[in-house]
């Protein structure tokens, strides 16, 4: 009878499981109730430097020029460029009743950061663009993982049924992706309907997003349904198979985008006041503004995760001020400042922001040291500062700290794996339950580490 009753309760899980495998993006309830039902992150490509935008050090003033006693030259990529400590060229003011310190560069953010958790400790294991960005990505310095945006989905579903759970954006200016490609947001050993949907910065956002002009609704509708039946007769006919499910909601989906994307994206019909705010009349900031924009109508209609990158494959095209720190991080800072600020402020305004976890950040820091040849830094992987905003977060916070010239993250360490623990934790996810079996392992998106970071949790 033990027995009997032990088949039967698994036979009952089996069944009740049965609707998610068909529908792998229904939505899921949380492991705990939380207020985060989506996610912003802002990815500021390439490595924005911590001392130069958020992470202010006096003592850096003081010793300009002066060698770096004991430094590790392999510390950066450019090994054989290691110059002396050099100041930043911007100057910092406190703002806000965190009194959070804040670069010239950030007019507009400025005003925002009592909505912000700073934390400024943050540090990863790699030097290189590619490793970094799969590791800050993924949790892991090599391809093939699922990303941050594939696990959250997979965990939760998506609440809108009409459009991609899980929505990638990058350079709209024709200067490139991101190195490591569409690996950034792949969903790895995860089933593929997890994976990122990029929208291209040119021409219809997502392929055959129109219907063939040879086909009427009621044709392609035709179409769908037979090929559907067949489908359902085929997973019906063994055990479940859960690319084929997923290959049948991908069929059904994208019929329904067809309906839904395209009224998603059209910015035109916000108002003008919505528009400026995001600065879609500033020149310098009009096509991340509108990446902005339409990240906020994607989750107001129930979309999952949305990933926006500033910056794209080259060095100098991205934040990656090797040679000129200065005017790298100026030109980047301009485009990007308002439409952010605009969006934390939008948010608010429409009582989104409590829903939404807004993350601000790249795939490591820069050196407080010059690289030698011109007035840029080098990569820092031992420190740099993420910014989080709603979502559950605690407004006004300032955690963590680097020592006293930005060299590394020297108070309550923060490493990637303990990011993407709290990710998950805002999200309503216990990191070390959320796990999906692949040869014959149970992976985690945090492997076998990360703590929660929760003096930032509201």
């Amino acid at each position: 009878m033990l027995a009997l009753s032990s088949l039967l309760q698994q036979s009952s899980v089996a069944h009740a499981a049965t609707p998610s495998i068909i529908n792998p993006l229904a939505p899921h309830a949380p492991h705990f109730p939380v207020k985060a039902k989506s996610v912003i992150w802002l990815f500021m490509n390439g490595g924005p430097s911590h001392v130069d935008t958020w992470d202010y050090k006096p003592e850096l003033e003081k010793r300009d020029g002066k060698e770096l006693e004991g430094f590790d030259k392999n510390t950066g990529f450019f090994t054989g460029n290691v110059g002396p400590l050099m100041k930043s060229p911007f100057k910092f003011e406190r703002h806000g009743q965190s009194g959070a310190w804040v670069s010239e560069i950030f007019p507009h953010l400025s005003k925002q950061v009592d909505k912000m958790a700073f934390l400024y400790s943050c540090w990863t294991d790699s030097n290189n663009h590619s490793p970094a960005l799969f590791k800050i990505n993924t949790g892991m310095s090599r391809m093939g993982f699922p990303c941050v945006g594939s696990w959250v989905t997979y965990g939760l579903g998506s609440e809108s049924q009409n459009l991609p759970a899980f929505v990638v954006m990058y350079d709209t200016l024709g200067r490139g992706i991101p190195k490591g490609h569409s690996q950034n947001w792949g969903a790895g050993f995860l089933p593929s309907v997890f994976q990122g949907t990029a929208l291209k910065p040119q021409g219809s956002p997502i392929d055959d997003l129109e219907r063939s002009p040879d086909l009427t609704d009621g044709q392609q509708r035709a179409q769908l349904d037979l090929i559907r039946q067949l489908n359902q007769r085929q997973l019906a006919s063994g055990p479940i198979e859960p690319d084929l499910a997923a290959r049948i909601e991908s069929f059904e989906l994208a019929y329904r985008m067809q309906m839904a994307a395209p009224e998603a994206i059209d910015i035109a019909k916000e108002s003008d006041e919505t528009q400026k705010l995001y600065g879609l009349d500033n020149p310098k900031a009009t096509h991340f503004a509108k990446q902005c924009l339409i990240a906020r109508r994607m989750v107001e209609r129930g979309v999952r995760f949305v990933q926006i990158y500033s910056g794209g494959m080259d060095n100098e095209l991205s934040w990656d001020g090797h040679s000129n720190i200065k005017a790298n991080h100026s030109g980047f800072a301009a485009e990007t400042d308002q439409p952010i600020a605009g969006l934390l402020a939008d948010l608010e305004r429409r009582g989104l922001l409590d829903s939404t976890l807004v993350i601000w950040g790249g795939e490591f820091g820069r050196l407080p040291i010059v690289q030698k040849g011109g007035t840029g830094r080098d990569h820092n992987p031992h420190a740099f500062t993420m910014w989080m905003a709603g979502g559950g977060v605690k407004a006004g916070t300032l955690h963590g700290a680097t020592d006293e010239i930005g060299h590394k993250a020297a108070v309550d360490r923060v490493s990637v794996n303990d990011l993407h623990a709290t990710i998950l934790h805002l999200m309503g996810l216990r990191h070390e339950k959320l796990t999906y079996r692949y040869n014959g392992r149970d992976f985690r998106m945090t492997d076998v580490a990360g703590q929660v970071v929760t003096p930032i949790i509201a």
